[in-house]
């Protein structure tokens, strides 16, 4: 018996700090540029010193992205323009600085941790800090299959959990959350409808790399027969996970929840980390006010979920590639609106 109970983070969580939240706003009153002339960044500035428990709020030094990888058995229905089983090419790519994701982190001074909890390859393949949290190889294709048994659904959270409390420890005072994954949106869309209670249709994008409309219908078809798996266990999110989900969405939940509980802001990426984030906010209600949603991603099931969270983005760049890049374009906005709080001058 698992000893292991989500709703136990509801307890855990607290909300950022709203007398600090306020006391930073009444300082924003106070500076010499008048408030709402800068937009969200007004809004930002007050998010990060209730955040920090710090007025005026202190700069963002010690960012990092967290990619967590893994592959899905449901690419096997080629609902994805990349091979099943192929994600760690990706990782791969940005290991060896070639991605979109590395280019911008490298550019910006941010490091890059990547972690395979179920990446479809030969663990010798990649480096060992990568593979050395990995629950199993690969994912149960979910129309037909649990992802993942519940042994290994539970162990991939708690691998999520740790993570958390070692980039606390270590100081990272902002995540920006990505993955690196194939098949993960289909898996996305599936959570997300089965936790929004929509249809398959309503959810189902076209993927990074946009599908063609044969490819599309087998994915919506693919959802459609995995939300008939997921309805049974909406009530658990951890065998939720097991049965429609995957070894990143479990780590990226466990992730996320203990991030809220350690204090540490997060930026969201695309539609993966926003399924993630749904489900965490299954278990703990109060944890969504520890995330932003660093932009939209076209993808209709990402916008179903932030919706769900009352989480706005804060760019439409259009980018739809994943590996956390829209996020990491985000945080440039949220460097300069501590920048702003922090620097504007003061009236007496």
């Amino acid at each position: 018996m698992s000893s292991l109970n989500l709703d136990d983070f509801t307890d855990l969580i607290d909300r950022p700090d709203a007398g600090l939240r306020n006391d930073a706003e009444e300082r924003r009153e106070r500076q010499d540029v008048p408030p709402g002339a800068l937009g969200r960044l007004d809004e930002l500035g007050g998010w990060l010193s209730a955040a920090q428990a710090a007025v005026p709020v202190r700069p963002v030094e010690r960012p990092k992205v967290v990619l967590f990888a893994a592959d899905h058995g449901v690419a096997r229905l080629d609902v994805s323009t990349r091979a099943a089983g192929s994600a760690h090419e990706l990782v791969r790519g940005v290991l060896d600085g070639s991605r979109p994701v590395a280019v911008l982190a490298r550019r910006s001074g941010v490091p890059v941790r990547v972690v395979d909890v179920g990446l479809d390859c030969e663990p010798d393949a990649l480096p060992a800090e990568v593979t050395r949290h990995r629950v199993r190889r690969g994912s149960g294709r979910i129309d037909v299959e649990d992802a993942l048994t519940a042994e290994e659904a539970e162990a991939a959270f708690r691998v999520g959990t740790a993570l958390a409390d070692e980039e606390a420890d270590s100081g990272t005072d902002l995540v920006v959350l990505g993955d690196l994954s194939v098949g993960g949106t289909t898996v996305a869309a599936t959570l997300i409808a089965a936790l929004c209670g929509t249809d398959a249709s309503v959810v189902t994008g076209r993927g990074g790399v946009p599908i063609d409309d044969l490819a599309w219908m087998r994915k919506c078809a693919a959802v459609r027969d995995s939300l008939r798996r997921a309805r049974p266990v909406l009530g658990d999110q951890l065998e939720l996970l097991a049965t429609v989900g995957g070894a990143d969405f479990a780590a990226m939940t466990g992730f996320l929840l203990q991030c809220a509980v350690r204090r540490t802001p997060v930026i969201l990426d695309g539609v993966v980390s926003a399924a993630c984030a749904l489900v965490a906010q299954r278990a703990a209600f109060r944890a969504p006010d520890w995330w932003l949603a660093g932009h939209d991603s076209g993808e209709p099931a990402q916008a179903k979920a932030l919706d769900r969270m009352a989480v706005e983005p804060l760019l439409a760049p259009g980018v739809r590639v994943g590996e956390g890049t829209g996020a990491l374009l985000a945080l440039p906005l949220v460097r300069a609106a501590a920048a702003l709080s922090a620097e504007l001058p003061v009236r007496d």
